[in-house]
């Protein structure tokens, strides 16, 4: 489906809310914090050149970038960003030299809402549920599984809920939203983005290719 999903249907959210135990950055010891960046080996000689995770906060990706990660046109892209329905968090309004950048959860988020326009979940419901999802902490994302009969979504933190729904008939289909962020973090490391502090470009890395120019310098 290529629609921007403006003609949907008016619905409503029914989420199912469990206590979150989700531990802050400020919480964890500090050998547990995660590393949001690492040093690759360089010549002698030669600065060391940080390589960020494709979710650090100082990586933003440009439009197309963010269309070919989550598998949506640009008309798709523009038009949910002119009507609120999802505008980039990194740079939203930008001046004719410039670009919008999207962050890693909204390039997430942007997989989400195709996944539910495909199911036939109507806009409305989907303006509900993006709302929801942008004030979960994003270490509790990962936790959650989204289920759809096609006009509701519910929101689960347990299998058990999951279960619930599907005995119930309420549940069609589900998003898991951990798998889709891991999907998404492999597909990212591999294409160009940008840093927002420096406006600097950061390569993808491929380990595909890699792997072929090896094999090329050996033969």
């Amino acid at each position: 489906m290529t629609g921007t999903g403006d003609d949907a249907a008016v619905g409503g959210l029914c989420a199912v809310h469990m206590p979150r135990t989700g531990r802050t950055l400020s919480d964890l010891p500090r050998t547990e914090l995660p590393r949001m960046g690492r040093f690759p080996a360089v010549q002698p000689g030669q600065p060391a050149i940080e390589r960020l995770a494709p979710t650090s906060e100082l990586i933003g990706y440009r439009g197309p970038t963010a269309c070919a990660a989550a598998g949506i046109t640009y008309r798709q892209l523009d038009y949910w960003a002119r009507t609120g329905l999802l505008e980039p968090s990194v740079r939203a309004v930008y001046p004719a030299s410039s670009h919008r950048l999207y962050s890693f959860r909204d390039i997430l988020l942007l997989k989400i809402v195709k996944r539910f326009l495909d199911a036939g979940v109507s806009l409305q419901n989907i303006r509900v549920a993006v709302a929801h999802l942008q004030s979960v902490e994003a270490g509790d994302l990962t936790g959650l599984t989204l289920m759809c009969d096609g006009a509701t979504v519910y929101e689960c933190t347990t299998p058990q809920q999951v279960v619930d729904l599907l005995k119930g008939g309420q549940g069609v289909f589900g998003i898991a939203v951990g798998a889709v962020w891991q999907e998404l973090e492999l597909a990212l490391g591999r294409l160009h983005a940008e840093r927002t502090d420096t406006g600097e470009t950061v390569v993808g890395h491929d380990p595909g290719d890699e792997l072929a120019q090896r094999r090329n310098r050996a033969g």
